[in-house]
């Protein structure tokens, strides 16, 4: 036993007993030499930084050796990114930087290979929290429908799940601290679940993700990227208020963090709570109302060639599920039916690097409880009892527990330009019930999947591929009495399936870039799909599952042009995507206690359209901004009937200006003004009503101030500012003839410590 444990240290040694390297240089500015001060140097592989001071100089301490990318950003300037071979011990690398007007162009988390954003081959649109605050945002995912091509089914304002390209539901795969959420989001009245607090962006891919992440990602990916550690021997504070006047909402949010050379801390603690909102003619939506409390907290550990972090976040959500136009108050505690949810993620990533590689491990819990509670309806004979002995007496219809676990290893060797990745990835999953009524049952669903995908660097291209196999077996218990309306059969399915991309950009010229992507994906039915038997109390219908529902699977093709100087970004992104054995939800024309029967049913279908747009910053009038984008979608079943909750054609249009805040400011002040329009829809599925298009105006304005030598952010923004009333055609509510939220405006501040 002692030769073995010495043996075993013997072999460890090499990670931990390591020649110390280092690089060091200057950051300059290209047109008069002058060193550039607060500029971020970084190694996003690492996630290692500095920032350069006074004489802008920089260094960047215990790196391991190997090949790694290196990324240099700064307001104001373009973003530079390079391939830098780190030997042991000091390394120099100096750069001077060429002013742009063009914002700062982020690097890529979503996808493996951690490229800018020009230099990826799949087209990742890419969001901050912090614009989507200056655009008035009350939730998360309220804010991702300010990316084009991204819209929300929404139930309200406190309940939205994401839309990408016309897909939706289990179709978008949420990922949210390196590990995919499972939070029962197959109901259309389950809100995305998750606060902005501790998440500093978001990246969306748009189209079929399964070879990077499996089923469910058919639609695409929403990945949430969460607020990065203080960089070494640094600590720092803030606080954020927020105050929306609709809902007479306010929120507010506090994060501290600190690092050591090794140990890094953060935690980040936020709640919010809303009233009903009101529409544009005054009306309050019953039972609208909403709140949250969040934590958000994560520990770290950096050597040379190892780091590792865990991160927690605790989620406790309150949501009223509005049904008609009723009560008319102020009141913040939601009335009946309602949702009380609290979900628990746990989740660890530990990276391993070694000369010609690496080894990244990333592990998640996540612990969902979903109550909710309905209104009692009393029998034929019984005695109505009072209200506050209903709340006490009265336990939630639906309780459900969902536990998940999953991991993902990614091996990475370097092969001179070519850099490729193995993967393992799984997920398993328990699902069970403890209220009175039974939805889905009780069920296992295990997840398997390997994956290899390379890239290839050329000269003025590159090109990406890989191929995936996954399988999913889901079983799940027999619930109710044989016989019964609401019973539900035993399940035992598998499913399996292989994927496959490859895509390629190129530099046409110094200012065209092209991207072409082809990707297959994959969905296996979901449990609700499945075997649901029951009641939505939130779309006021009876679901009925199918187990003979096949796997959906999916081709789409990508196209992709741009054109860039540093005055005007003009792009055009088309995209075709084919669905076999689509799955959708079609009324039978029966039904149940009042209430319409509806089945899941499968039929291939086709959905295409794209995103256009530019960007005009003219010479010299640098400060000057015009945007415009227009997105549409077209989806279609096989027998030429049109799709459910395909989103109306929108074109946004934009007027910003900006300008220099006082000395000792990071940022740059703003103000803005938006037109949206939003279209007809008029092709709809046959259960459907056309909805009418309507604009939006929108005006904000917001930067930094310095008070008593502390500097305070404000943001201060309009939406709706001509109180128009209108419907989304992807409101829940629309059937009820309930209108979306009203004028709205929005304050934040933040208070750095």
């Amino acid at each position: 036993m002692k030769q073995l444990f010495t043996s075993m240290l013997l072999a460890l040694a090499p990670l931990y007993i390591v020649a110390q390297s280092t690089v060091t240089g200057n950051i300059s500015d290209s047109e008069n030499g002058q060193p550039l001060e607060q500029v971020s140097v970084y190694i996003p592989q690492l996630e290692k930084g500095a920032v350069t001071g006074t004489d802008g100089s920089y260094t960047l301490k215990d790196l391991p050796e190997g090949s790694y990318k290196l990324v240099v950003a700064y307001l104001g300037y373009e973003t530079h990114s390079t391939t830098l071979e780190i030997h042991s011990g000091n390394n120099t690398y100096n750069y001077a930087m060429t002013p742009s007007a063009i914002e700062i162009d982020e690097v890529v988390l979503s996808t493996p290979f951690h490229k800018l954003q020009r230099e990826n081959v799949m087209k990742v649109e890419q969001k901050s929290i912090a614009e989507l605050k200056s655009e008035g945002a009350i939730t998360l995912a309220d804010g991702i429908t300010r990316v084009p091509g991204v819209t929300s089914v929404s139930t309200g304002v406190g309940i939205g799940k994401p839309v990408i390209r016309g897909l939706s539901f289990n179709r978008v795969l949420v990922y949210t601290q390196g590990v995919r959420l499972e939070n029962q989001q197959f109901g259309g009245e389950h809100g995305l679940g998750v606060n902005d607090a501790g998440i500093s962006s978001i990246e969306v891919i748009k189209g079929p993700a399964s070879l990077l992440y499996g089923s469910d990602a058919l639609g695409g990916v929403l990945y949430l990227n969460p607020e990065n550690f203080e960089l070494p021997n640094q600590t720092s504070g803030d606080i954020n208020l927020n105050y929306f006047t609709n809902t007479l909402g306010y929120g507010a949010n506090a994060g501290f963090k600190t690092s050591g050379e090794k140990l890094k801390f953060l935690v980040r603690g936020a709640y919010s709570s809303n009233v009903d909102y009101e529409t544009g003619d005054g009306t309050g939506v019953t039972n609208s109302r909403f709140k949250e409390a969040d934590i958000k907290t994560g520990l770290a550990y950096q050597a040379t060639k190892f780091k590792t972090e865990l991160r927690y976040n605790y989620n406790e959500s309150n949501l009223g599920i509005p049904e008609e136009i009723g009560v008319q108050d102020n009141g913040r505690d939601p009335l009946l039916p309602n949702q009380e949810i609290a979900t628990h993620i746990l989740s660890s990533k530990s990276n391993f690097f070694f000369r010609k590689s690496s080894l990244e491990a990333t592990l998640g819990y996540i612990l969902n409880n979903r109550k909710e509670f309905e209104e009692h309806h009393e029998h034929e004979g019984e005695e109505p009892l009072e209200e506050e002995e209903h709340e006490e007496e009265e336990g939630p219809a639906l309780d459900m527990d969902l536990s998940t676990f999953n991991y993902n290893l990614q091996f990475n060797p370097q092969w001179g330009s070519m850099t490729t990745i193995f993967g393992v990835q799984g997920m398993h999953q328990k699902n069970e019930n403890f209220g009175e009524e039974v939805l889905i049952p009780n069920a296992i669903t295990n997840d398997f999947g390997v994956l290899a995908t390379s890239h290839v660097h050329f000269n003025k291209s590159d090109l990406q591929f890989g191929l995936r196999y996954d399988l999913r077996s889901i079983n799940g218990e027999e619930s109710g009495i044989v016989g019964d309306e609401e019973y539900i059969p035993s399940l035992d399915k598998n499913f399996n399936s292989f994927n496959a991309a490859v895509g390629y950009r190129a530099d046409l010229t110094d200012n065209i870039l092209f991207r072409l992507n082809i990707a297959t994906g994959f969905r296996a039915p979901n449990l609700s799909e499945l075997t649901s038997n029951g009641l939505h109390s939130g779309a006021n219908r009876v679901e009925i599952g199918n187990q003979d529902l096949d796997s959906e699977q999916n081709v789409q093709v990508d196209l992709a042009l741009e054109y860039g100087n540093q005055h005007i970004e003009v792009y055009a992104n088309a995209f075709y995507n084919n669905v076999s054995d689509y799955i959708y939800l079609q009324p039978t024309g029966e039904f149940r206690d009042d209430n319409p029967i509806y089945v899941f049913q499968q039929q291939d279908a086709k959905l295409y359209g794209g995103e256009f747009g530019f960007h005009l910053h003219p010479h010299p009038l640098d400060w000057l901004h015009l945007e415009s984008s227009f997105d549409m979608v077209f989806g279609e079943l096989e027998d030429k009937t049109d799709l459910p909750l395909i989103p109306a054609n929108r074109w946004n249009n934009t007027l910003r200006v900006e300008w220099n805040t006082a000395k000792g400011t990071k940022s740059k002040s703003y103000a803005f003004a938006t037109v949206q329009s939003v279209f007809d829809q008029n092709k709809v599925a046959t259960f459907e009503t056309p909805t009418s298009g309507y604009s939006l105006f929108n005006m904000g304005f917001g930067g930094e101030i310095n008070i008593f030598n502390q500097l305070v952010g404000f943001k201060i923004s309009g939406n709706n500012l001509f109180d128009k009333t209108y419907i989304s055609h992807l409101s829940r509510l629309k059937t009820d003839g309930i209108a979306n939220i009203g004028r709205n405006i929005a304050f934040n501040l933040s208070i750095g410590l």
